[in-house]
């Protein structure tokens, strides 16, 4: 049995991390996790409000899901992408159906990334066009096309990467871009900023707009109404590819089987990977619309993978949305946001100062953290390091002593626990929140 200081000597003598200089991490050896709770070796029982990298919906360990990886393998561990296989046909055939109307093809990735990658090769290819647009506040992956496509700093020490993707803005009401006094205006200029950003790019260069639905890590922004309805005029008008990234929003997340759903929008593509299995096994893939797929009826893909739709993989996401209906955990999740979570934080903005805006639905929730409420100055610089972002590393910590690891991106603390945690364990989250939050309003301006 492995020993606390086996697997700390083990992982600083060889295991190189991600995004991470090496020397100044000491990752946080982990025992066992169940549900909504992990543990460390010395016993202490921290409540996951990150559900890891925001992918485990479904919560760990669920036995269900564990029971079906398990006779998968002892039936076929694996067999190469050209043979037709039961799970995989069945997990694309499930993921259709839960997809909008006329988007009946599912390519398998790996992850999100890969699903990334391959769906800006599907737009490019389907167009004949090579650019494509993404916002300054996005992830997409770290592989070559989709770091590029990414607006975070990610990006930065990535360049240059890949060439033909061009960044605008995407709405944020909080801190408009655009100086608008609401959401509905702030949609609105968003929508012109993008159609005038195609004008100037010159729409027959355009292959694609990519965009995350809701945009996860870099503020859980959720649209204003009407705006992905104008992207998708946009894009039908200048014959542009429409990508909804939903490897965060998707399959529960916001409270929907894709957060698309809620605003009765259909792109060409959608990315997926994360909440689609939970990450029990690596798992993306793209799902794609009738007309793109015919592109390439008779004209081959450019594009595979060695484990796309792995057997074990595509047998979990299998049990995964099987158990999503069966327990009702989508609309748990909903619940969840609109019942507990939204008046809790209604509540806590209102108690402390350092609380300059939430935003979310679902289990997809942030808390922004200022100074001055007048001036929405953040609580730490955009992309603070070192001593700039001591003021959030302690609000982390404050979390973590009590118990609770959190989810913390610049000035914002993120509520991401899983789809399937109890209202119990929830609210027990959320009032240490409430408590940490005391730390965050000392740094406030007198």
């Amino acid at each position: 049995m492995s020993t606390e200081s086996q697997v700390r000597a083990d992982d600083r003598a060889h295991v190189f991390h991600s995004w991470s200089a090496q020397g100044l991490i000491d990752p946080l050896p982990i025992e066992r996790a169940l549900g909504s709770h992990f543990w460390d070796y010395s016993g202490k029982k921290y409540l996951d409000f990150s559900s890891q990298l925001v992918n485990i919906n479904i919560g760990h360990q669920h036995p269900r899901l564990i029971a079906a990886i398990q006779e998968q393998a002892g039936k076929l561990a694996t067999i190469q992408p050209a043979f037709a296989n039961d799970k995989r046909g069945e997990a694309a055939r499930m993921i259709a159906e839960l997809a909008p109307p006329n988007l009946n093809k599912v390519f398998f990735t790996n992850g999100g990334a890969e699903a990334n990658e391959n769906a800006i090769r599907m737009a490019r290819l389907h167009t004949g066009r090579h650019k494509v647009l993404s916002t300054y506040r996005s992830y997409h992956g770290s592989t070559a096309t989709a770091i590029t496509a990414t607006g975070d700093p990610r990006r930065w020490p990535n360049e240059p990467v890949a060439v033909g993707v061009v960044h605008f803005w995407g709405p944020y009401p909080y801190r408009s871009p655009f100086f608008s006094k609401d959401e509905h205006e702030e949609g609105q200029r968003a929508l012109r900023h993008l159609r005038d950003t195609i004008v100037f790019e010159g729409p027959a260069t355009i292959a694609a707009i990519l965009l995350e639905t809701v945009v996860g890590t870099n503020g859980i922004l959720v649209p204003p109404p009407g705006y992905l309805a104008g992207v998708r005029e946009i894009c039908d008008e200048f014959g542009i590819v429409f990508i909804a990234d939903e490897v965060m929003a998707g399959f529960g997340r916001c409270g929907e089987w894709f957060a698309v759903d809620r605003w009765g929008v259909a792109p060409d593509l959608i990315t997926f990977a994360k909440g689609v299995n939970s990450g029990y096994l690596p798992l993306g893939g793209v799902v794609i619309s009738d007309a793109i797929a015919e592109t390439f009826r008779e004209r081959p893909f450019p594009g595979g993978l060695t484990y796309s739709g792995h057997p074990l993989a595509c047998a979990s996401a299998v049990a995964s949305m099987q158990i999503f209906k069966e327990e009702g955990i989508v609309e748990h999740a909903r619940a969840l946001g609109d019942d507990i979570i939204a008046p809790f934080l209604k509540e806590m903005s209102e108690k402390h100062p350092s609380v300059g805006d939430i935003r979310g639905l679902g289990v997809f929730w942030a808390v922004e953290l200022v100074t001055d409420r007048e001036s929405k100055a953040p609580l730490v610089p955009f992309n603070a390091a070192g001593a700039a972002a001591a003021p959030m590393n302690a609000v982390a910590a404050a979390c973590k002593e009590r118990g609770l690891w959190p989810f913390v991106h610049f000035n914002r603390l993120h509520v991401v626990p899983p789809c399937t945690i109890t209202a119990g364990d929830l609210r027990e989250g959320l009032a240490i929140i409430d408590e940490a939050l005391t730390v965050a309003d000392g740094y406030y301006a007198a």
